[in-house]
């Protein structure tokens, strides 16, 4: 016996969660709401919106909101987990790449400007997620951001008319090209797969038409690399998801896949076949083709091993630095300044080997970190109560999701962009989350051994109304 919250339990009663609603507060609202408009770009719908700068005035409520309830936030456990020590890690280097890079004032905007938000985003993330609710809570954030995300690709940007290969496909997202919308759905795919576990039947339905949704949203995009990015997906769900017998994660391979064969647009196919002959494709042979940019981005790195050539800098090296640069004339046509199209290529060009040190470990903590947290699991959480179901299911679907970035992030420049950043933000909280249980299962454990009475640490979950205790009769 022991006393929790003034109520006399039994031991094997004490931390019965049951996630049902999370505690909106003012934190966890904005944080949710900055979530949803980074993923799915909805307020760059309504171009009334523009002037107000609501993703910027979000940001920093969010922050106004935790500075004046730090009791709503988790800090306790920052340091204690990887991904907040790699996305710091990544902070530093960004300085340090605009100090020693090409461009000071190009690489100091972008950080104030840009990747200030992706770091303040993240590192809320981190601090909000107290327990398995929140955690629940944030996921279903990123799940509906990229619903709608989905539902502006199908309804809402315009698809652009045959090109001389007869390929169909989405012309703009607003600040999303295809490629980008296909490395988040992906993502928010993953994430589905895990809500459509952990809710009731509505949560399920949602999750499903979501689902369903981004497999259209797949098709339009006309993207290769999102293709191939779906492909490491189905891989991810057959391989490293064990809630689901084979049988359902076939399934759950299979619906996606359908909806994009349905509704796949003209020419896609035929775009997708050109992955077979790759030396006949532009991205082969042209200057400005991934090759090429892989090529000129390695000789960045080798001429700045250890600073990068600065955050944001790989086009203006294009335009002014690079050998395609130095050589023109005139009489030739302008210089690109591409993109390096490719996210670890990016961190290495712009952040050197330290730069992309880092963020391969933060991309592999969103896929290893949960892994690792299933092996100290006990087998009876996948059948337990409400909060033991969802941590083993998240340890399930997040190294789904981070495989699905690894993947078709490798065919965009998303370094410094949201979804891996949110990802290891989950990895974090999941880890704290798992902790945190198997530690209060172990000091139940130890006081149904102890002949006296012990007051079992209270937390910020203890204190929610919404938390149910078991009681004996």
């Amino acid at each position: 016996m022991k006393t929790v919250a003034g109520t006399t339990v039994q031991g094997a009663d004490v931390a019965q969660l049951h996630l049902g609603r999370a505690s909106m507060d003012a934190v966890r609202t904005t944080v949710w709401l900055l979530v949803l408009i980074t993923i799915s770009r909805i307020h760059q719908h309504f171009s009334f919106l523009a002037p107000f700068r609501p993703a910027l005035v979000l940001a920093g409520l969010a922050v106004f909101a935790a500075l004046a309830n730090r009791h709503a936030l988790r800090a306790d456990h920052l340091w204690k987990t990887r991904p907040p020590q790699f996305i710091a890690g990544l902070a530093i280097m960004a300085c340090i790449s605009a100090v020693f890079g090409i461009s000071l004032g190009g690489a100091a905007t972008f950080i104030l400007f840009e990747y200030s938000k992706v770091l303040v985003l993240a590192f809320l993330l981190i601090l909000a997620i107290r327990n398995a609710r929140d955690l629940l809570l944030f996921v279903w954030g990123f799940v509906i951001a990229a619903g709608l995300l989905s539902y502006l690709s199908i309804f809402v940007f315009r698809m652009s008319r045959p090109t001389s290969d007869g390929l169909t496909r989405i012309m703009s997202g607003y600040t999303f090209d295809a490629n980008d919308i296909g490395v988040v759905v992906l993502i928010g795919m993953a994430l589905a797969l895990l809500t459509f576990q952990a809710s009731g039947k509505t949560g399920r339905l949602v999750s499903t038409i979501i689902i369903v949704g981004i497999g259209v949203t797949l098709a339009k995009t006309g993207s290769r690399g999102a293709f191939l990015g779906l492909i490491a997906t189905a891989l991810a769900i057959l391989f490293l998801v064990r809630s689901l017998d084979i049988t359902k994660r076939i399934g759950a391979i299979v619906v996606p896949a359908v909806a994009l064969l349905i509704t796949a647009p003209a020419g896609y196919w035929d775009q997708m076949e050109t992955m077979l002959h790759p030396k006949e494709d532009y991205n082969w042979n042209s200057q400005t083709g991934r090759k090429k940019l892989m090529e000129r981005g390695m000789s960045y790195l080798r001429e700045y091993p250890l600073t990068g050539i600065g955050i944001e800098n790989f086009p203006r090296a294009e335009g002014t630095t690079s050998d395609r640069a130095t050589s023109w004339t005139s009489s030739q046509p302008g210089i690109k300044w591409s993109a390096p199209h490719n996210s670890f290529l990016q961190a290495a060009a712009e952040m050197g080997i330290p730069g992309i040190t880092l963020f391969v470990c933060l991309v592999l903590s969103a896929i290893v970190t949960p892994i690792a947290m299933r092996k100290r699991i006990p087998r009876h959480w996948a059948t337990g109560d409400p909060e033991q179901r969802f941590l083993y299911l998240a340890t399930n679907y997040l190294p789904v999701a981070g495989v699905a970035f690894a993947a078709s992030g490798f065919f965009v420049s998303f370094a410094y962009s949201d979804p891996v950043y949110i990802l290891g933000a989950f990895s974090a909280g999941l880890t704290t989350c798992v902790s945190d249980r198997v530690a209060r299962e172990n000091r139940v454990s130890g006081a149904e051994q102890a002949p006296t009475r012990v007051q079992v640490d209270r937390g910020p979950e203890w204190r929610s109304r919404r938390f149910r205790v078991g009681l004996s009769h």
